[in-house]
Protein backbone atom coordinates (compact mmCIF):
# COMPACT_ATOMS: atom_id res chain seq x y z
CA UNK A 1 0.00 0.00 0.00
CA UNK A 2 1.15 3.39 -0.72
CA UNK A 3 1.62 6.27 1.62
CA UNK A 4 1.42 9.64 0.77
CA UNK A 5 2.72 12.29 3.74
CA UNK A 6 0.58 15.51 3.02
CA UNK A 7 2.01 18.95 4.60
CA UNK A 8 0.52 21.85 4.02
CA UNK A 9 2.77 24.88 5.20
CA UNK A 10 0.56 28.17 4.15
CA UNK A 11 -0.54 30.88 7.05
CA UNK A 12 -3.76 30.77 5.22
CA UNK A 13 -6.20 27.91 6.69
CA UNK A 14 -8.68 27.38 3.10
CA UNK A 15 -8.28 26.81 -0.12
CA UNK A 16 -8.61 29.35 -2.66
CA UNK A 17 -11.68 28.92 -5.16
CA UNK A 18 -13.45 27.60 -2.31
CA UNK A 19 -12.79 29.58 1.07
CA UNK A 20 -12.12 33.56 0.75
CA UNK A 21 -8.42 34.25 0.68
CA UNK A 22 -7.87 30.97 0.36
CA UNK A 23 -4.31 29.46 0.00
CA UNK A 24 -3.54 28.47 -3.44
CA UNK A 25 -1.35 26.23 -2.11
CA UNK A 26 -3.26 24.15 0.10
CA UNK A 27 -5.40 24.09 -3.33
CA UNK A 28 -3.22 22.21 -5.11
CA UNK A 29 -1.75 19.38 -2.34
CA UNK A 30 -5.79 18.90 -2.13
CA UNK A 31 -6.25 18.11 -6.08
CA UNK A 32 -2.95 16.26 -5.81
CA UNK A 33 -4.27 13.84 -2.53
CA UNK A 34 -8.19 14.20 -3.84
CA UNK A 35 -6.96 12.91 -7.70
CA UNK A 36 -4.88 10.03 -6.23
CA UNK A 37 -7.18 8.84 -3.75
CA UNK A 38 -9.57 8.60 -6.47
CA UNK A 39 -7.96 5.89 -8.37
CA UNK A 40 -5.98 4.23 -5.53
CA UNK A 41 -8.56 4.74 -2.44
CA UNK A 42 -6.78 2.10 -0.43
CA UNK A 43 -3.60 4.83 -0.02
CA UNK A 44 -2.61 5.90 3.49
CA UNK A 45 -2.56 9.50 3.69
CA UNK A 46 -0.39 11.35 6.83
CA UNK A 47 -1.53 14.84 6.85
CA UNK A 48 0.33 17.60 8.79
CA UNK A 49 -0.96 20.89 9.07
CA UNK A 50 2.34 23.08 9.43
CA UNK A 51 0.73 26.01 9.09
CA UNK A 52 -1.80 25.51 11.81
CA UNK A 53 0.14 23.37 13.68
CA UNK A 54 4.10 24.54 13.75
CA UNK A 55 6.57 22.49 14.39
CA UNK A 56 8.79 23.98 17.32
CA UNK A 57 12.17 25.61 16.69
CA UNK A 58 15.40 24.18 17.13
CA UNK A 59 16.61 25.46 20.36
CA UNK A 60 20.28 24.84 22.16
CA UNK A 61 18.42 21.77 24.33
CA UNK A 62 17.44 20.07 21.38
CA UNK A 63 20.86 20.67 19.38
CA UNK A 64 22.70 18.90 22.65
CA UNK A 65 20.52 15.83 22.73
CA UNK A 66 20.50 15.65 19.16
CA UNK A 67 24.22 15.42 19.06
CA UNK A 68 24.32 12.95 22.41
CA UNK A 69 24.25 9.22 21.16
CA UNK A 70 21.46 7.79 21.41
CA UNK A 71 22.26 5.35 24.22
CA UNK A 72 23.50 7.82 25.59
CA UNK A 73 20.54 10.51 26.28
CA UNK A 74 19.52 11.29 29.19
CA UNK A 75 15.04 10.98 29.88
CA UNK A 76 14.78 15.39 29.26
CA UNK A 77 16.77 14.47 26.11
CA UNK A 78 14.68 12.07 24.47
CA UNK A 79 11.56 14.41 25.58
CA UNK A 80 13.02 17.54 23.40
CA UNK A 81 13.85 15.10 20.55
CA UNK A 82 10.32 13.37 21.09
CA UNK A 83 8.50 16.19 18.02
CA UNK A 84 11.30 15.38 15.61
CA UNK A 85 11.39 11.21 16.24
CA UNK A 86 7.57 11.67 15.18
CA UNK A 87 8.30 14.10 12.06
CA UNK A 88 11.24 11.62 11.04
CA UNK A 89 8.80 8.67 11.15
CA UNK A 90 6.26 10.20 9.20
CA UNK A 91 8.68 10.29 6.29
CA UNK A 92 10.27 6.82 7.01
CA UNK A 93 6.75 5.77 6.79
CA UNK A 94 6.13 7.67 3.38
CA UNK A 95 6.43 6.20 -0.16
CA UNK A 96 5.39 10.40 -1.92
CA UNK A 97 5.96 13.39 0.13
CA UNK A 98 3.09 16.05 -0.63
CA UNK A 99 4.36 19.88 0.58
CA UNK A 100 2.40 22.03 -0.49
CA UNK A 101 4.06 25.77 0.37
CA UNK A 102 3.58 29.56 -0.64
CA UNK A 103 6.75 31.91 -1.21
CA UNK A 104 7.11 34.61 1.31
CA UNK A 105 9.13 37.12 0.56
CA UNK A 106 11.22 34.97 -1.75
CA UNK A 107 11.73 31.96 0.81
CA UNK A 108 9.59 29.75 2.77
CA UNK A 109 7.04 29.92 5.93
CA UNK A 110 8.94 29.87 9.29
CA UNK A 111 6.62 26.75 10.27
CA UNK A 112 8.16 24.86 7.01
CA UNK A 113 12.07 25.85 7.55
CA UNK A 114 10.82 24.63 11.27
CA UNK A 115 9.92 21.39 9.87
CA UNK A 116 13.05 21.15 7.92
CA UNK A 117 15.17 21.70 10.72
CA UNK A 118 13.73 18.91 13.01
CA UNK A 119 14.43 16.56 10.15
CA UNK A 120 17.75 17.07 9.61
CA UNK A 121 19.39 15.08 12.34
CA UNK A 122 22.29 13.50 12.34
CA UNK A 123 22.57 10.08 13.02
CA UNK A 124 18.38 10.28 12.31
CA UNK A 125 18.83 10.99 8.78
CA UNK A 126 21.81 11.76 7.85
CA UNK A 127 25.01 10.84 8.65
CA UNK A 128 28.98 12.97 8.68
CA UNK A 129 32.30 10.76 8.09
CA UNK A 130 35.37 13.07 7.37
CA UNK A 131 36.93 9.99 6.12
CA UNK A 132 34.83 9.94 2.58
CA UNK A 133 34.95 12.81 -0.47
CA UNK A 134 31.85 14.12 0.36
CA UNK A 135 31.20 13.66 4.22
CA UNK A 136 27.50 13.79 4.06
CA UNK A 137 25.58 10.01 4.37
CA UNK A 138 22.12 10.39 3.49
CA UNK A 139 19.92 7.81 5.40
CA UNK A 140 17.00 7.57 3.92
CA UNK A 141 17.78 6.21 0.71
CA UNK A 142 17.30 3.07 1.48
CA UNK A 143 14.36 3.25 -1.00
CA UNK A 144 12.86 5.64 -3.70
CA UNK A 145 10.61 8.40 -2.06
CA UNK A 146 9.33 10.86 -4.28
CA UNK A 147 8.53 14.42 -3.38
CA UNK A 148 6.07 16.24 -4.95
CA UNK A 149 6.35 20.15 -4.43
CA UNK A 150 3.23 22.34 -4.41
CA UNK A 151 3.91 25.75 -4.61
CA UNK A 152 2.28 29.18 -5.40
CA UNK A 153 3.63 32.88 -5.91
CA UNK A 154 2.94 36.49 -6.53
CA UNK A 155 4.34 36.91 -10.08
CA UNK A 156 6.01 34.77 -12.20
CA UNK A 157 9.57 34.36 -13.81
CA UNK A 158 10.61 32.64 -11.24
CA UNK A 159 11.29 28.90 -12.79
CA UNK A 160 14.75 27.98 -14.41
CA UNK A 161 15.54 30.77 -17.02
CA UNK A 162 12.76 33.16 -15.52
CA UNK A 163 14.03 36.72 -15.10
CA UNK A 164 13.45 36.08 -11.14
CA UNK A 165 15.19 32.80 -11.16
CA UNK A 166 17.65 34.46 -8.97
CA UNK A 167 15.05 35.29 -6.43
CA UNK A 168 13.57 31.73 -5.88
CA UNK A 169 14.70 31.07 -2.67
CA UNK A 170 12.29 28.70 -1.40
CA UNK A 171 12.84 25.82 -3.81
CA UNK A 172 16.33 25.21 -3.35
CA UNK A 173 15.81 25.60 0.34
CA UNK A 174 13.63 22.83 0.34
CA UNK A 175 15.16 20.87 -2.41
CA UNK A 176 18.54 21.02 -0.60
CA UNK A 177 17.74 19.55 2.59
CA UNK A 178 15.84 17.13 1.22
CA UNK A 179 18.64 15.77 -1.05
CA UNK A 180 21.11 15.40 1.60
CA UNK A 181 18.75 12.74 3.35
CA UNK A 182 18.53 10.77 0.15
CA UNK A 183 15.27 12.18 -1.02
CA UNK A 184 16.49 13.19 -4.36
CA UNK A 185 13.36 12.55 -7.23
CA UNK A 186 11.46 15.48 -6.32
CA UNK A 187 8.61 17.06 -8.98
CA UNK A 188 7.21 20.73 -8.95
CA UNK A 189 3.89 21.88 -9.69
CA UNK A 190 2.93 26.15 -9.45
CA UNK A 191 0.57 28.75 -9.44
CA UNK A 192 1.72 32.09 -10.13
CA UNK A 193 0.64 35.25 -10.33
CA UNK A 194 -1.16 35.48 -7.20
CA UNK A 195 -0.74 39.16 -6.57
CA UNK A 196 -2.26 40.09 -10.24
CA UNK A 197 -5.78 38.44 -10.10
CA UNK A 198 -7.80 38.36 -12.81
CA UNK A 199 -7.04 36.31 -16.00
CA UNK A 200 -3.36 35.63 -15.54
CA UNK A 201 -3.78 34.13 -12.03
CA UNK A 202 -6.81 31.59 -13.76
CA UNK A 203 -5.21 30.70 -16.03
CA UNK A 204 -2.36 29.72 -14.16
CA UNK A 205 -4.77 27.85 -11.69
CA UNK A 206 -6.32 26.21 -14.51
CA UNK A 207 -2.54 24.93 -15.90
CA UNK A 208 -1.30 24.14 -12.52
CA UNK A 209 -4.50 21.81 -11.42
CA UNK A 210 -4.61 19.68 -14.97
CA UNK A 211 -0.56 19.25 -14.18
CA UNK A 212 -1.31 17.87 -10.90
CA UNK A 213 -3.77 15.27 -12.43
CA UNK A 214 -1.52 14.73 -15.09
CA UNK A 215 1.65 14.21 -12.32
CA UNK A 216 -0.30 11.94 -10.55
CA UNK A 217 -1.02 9.31 -13.55
CA UNK A 218 2.31 9.69 -14.12
CA UNK A 219 3.59 8.53 -10.58
CA UNK A 220 0.90 6.20 -10.16
CA UNK A 221 2.05 4.54 -13.30
CA UNK A 222 5.86 4.22 -12.23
Amino acid sequence: MTTLLHIDASARPGRSGTHVHGSHSRRLSHHFVSSWLATQPGTEVIYRDIGAAPPSNVTGEWIASGYTPAAEREPWMHAVLAESDALIAEIRRADVLVIGVPMYNFSMPAPLKSWIDNIVRVGATFDFDRDRENPYVPLLAERNRRTVLLTSCGSSGYGPGGFQAHLDLLTPSITSPLALLGLNEVHSVAIEHAEDHGDLLDRSIASALARVEALVGELQAS
